[in-house]
């Protein structure tokens, strides 16, 4: 039996990546800093192993990383601060390779973002993507050298994620069933969704040996995107359609100067709860979010990317 941490298994990501290592023979173990936060996942996949500790403990990680062939990193956050983004996207790959290095784990999938460069981080516009480059910088700096040299690293870099489960898509269609207008910061940004499944194939292709689906081994960078390249006001707008909103018409989509974008986000973030977009969020959106045909893709993988419309179209024309 093959045996596999999957930290950040619990979420969006994290479950059809779960199922998908099951299916192809993978013994699965998340943790989790509280059991209760796996209660819908052990439900929907009892074979998976939830095991409650603090990833952010070096000590707890190097035991749980102890029998493990793999190890697959899908935490992230997309809102927080300059000392948060660097908490879970630097300094916690940091501490799993140097736990990989102890336990003797020799593959690793980290699940970064697309936009984020490890050679030039400081030149993203956003504290996300910054982060996000370091986290990779550290990682291919440990596969390279000191205990954990000879790693196998993955790093995936994905488009935005589709899904039935998505707060991207069905966040939209919800807004403009209550709201008379779509007042939209960034809406000429342009994006290239990846399917949620997609996703989950190129972690479980990632982890098969070498020579099966790839000519090279790690360590290595693939660009996750969909066949289809849309603007945020295209992806609103079709939401709307396959939801059918106002008869699939949709609301008028109002698209924000930056300056009018930044005050909404910055009221949106003294709201309660995770704010549906942020100051950082938009600056993330200065740059396209689409492939850069610099390094390999989904087809790398021998996987063909799905269309967004067909998925979609089925899991928002039953909301």
């Amino acid at each position: 039996m093959k045996n596999v941490l999957g930290l950040g298994g619990t979420g969006f990501v994290g479950a059809p990546v779960c199922e998908m290592l099951l299916r192809h023979g993978w013994q699965v173990t998340v943790p989790t800093r509280q059991r209760s936060n796996a209660q819908l996942l052990h439900l929907s996949l009892p074979e998976v192993q939830v095991l409650e500790l603090d990833v952010h403990d070096e000590a707890a990680l190097t035991q749980a990383l102890s029998g493990q062939q793999a190890v697959v990193n899908l935490v992230a956050i997309l809102h927080g601060t300059l000392d948060t983004f660097e908490k879970v996207h630097v300094v916690l790959p940091q501490k799993l390779a140097l736990a990989c290095g102890a336990a003797g784990v020799r593959q690793l999938v980290h699940l970064s973002a697309l936009g984020a460069d490890a050679q030039q981080p400081a030149a993203a516009p956003s504290m996300y993507l910054r982060s996000k480059g370091r986290g990779e910088a550290v990682l291919l700096r440990a596969a390279s050298s000191g205990a954990q040299a000879g790693l196998e690293l993955t790093i995936l870099r994905p488009s935005v994620i589709f899904g039935a489960q998505d707060k991207f898509l069905n966040v939209f269609a919800r807004l403009q069933k209550v709201l008379p207008v779509m007042p939209l910061a960034g809406a000429t940004t342009r994006f290239q969704p990846v399917w949620v499944e997609d996703v989950a194939r190129a972690v479980v292709r990632s982890l098969e040996p070498a020579g099966t689906t790839c000519a090279s081994k790690h360590p290595q960078i693939l660009e996750l995107c969909g066949p289809d390249v849309y603007t945020l006001r295209e992806l609103v707008q079709l939401s709307a359609r396959l939801s059918g909103v106002r008869g699939g018409r949709g609301r008028p989509v109002l698209a924000l100067p930056r300056w009018f974008g930044r005050l909404q986000a910055t009221l949106m973030e003294l709201a309660p709860g995770e704010p549906m977009m942020s100051r950082d969020n938009l600056d993330s959106m200065q740059i396209d979010n689409v492939a850069s045909g610099k390094v390999p893709g989904l087809s790398y993988l021998g996987i063909t990317a799905a269309s967004l419309v067909p998925i979609a179209s089925a899991y928002l024309g039953s909301r």
